[in-house]
């Protein structure tokens, strides 16, 4: 059987795309390469891509908002971490977030995986969010 190579887009349902959308490109620093729309069903789908091209996040926007927010205590997505190289990369992350009055909290060790070192923060719906350093080798 042909093994799993990496993720190739990580989908999140947001109430608002045209909320989302921009603080996602200007915060994350990705880039919106595609999006649709679907008048009949309320259904809007935009694709940004990281700078590598390593990934894809996908905003999704479902006609029903009225559904509760954001909870990592329900059953479905928990957060979302993302990889830098460094600790040095990640503090310039922390800078980011800082420029842009995103609340974070700062550098911290990884309670899951020793060594490593991860920076907390939410999207505009309440999604947490991670910056992930590995140890330095």
């Amino acid at each position: 059987m042909a093994k799993l190579m990496s993720v190739h887009h990580l989908a999140l349902t947001v109430t608002d795309v045209d909320r989302s959308v921009p603080w996602y490109v200007r915060v994350l620093d990705l880039e919106e390469v595609t999006r649709r729309e679907e008048p009949d069903t309320g259904l809007r789908k935009v694709v940004l891509r990281s700078a590598g091209d390593e990934f894809s996040v996908v905003l999704v926007q479902h006609a029903d908002t009225g559904r509760r927010g954001f909870d990592e205590r329900r059953t479905g997505l928990d957060h979302v971490a993302f990889r830098v190289h460094s600790a040095a990369e990640l503090a310039e992350w922390e800078n980011r977030l800082q420029e842009f009055g995103v609340h974070y909290q700062d550098a911290a060790p990884s309670r899951t995986f020793e060594g490593s070192r991860v920076v907390v923060f939410r999207d505009p719906d309440g999604i947490q969010l991670e910056i992930w350093a590995d140890p330095e080798l």
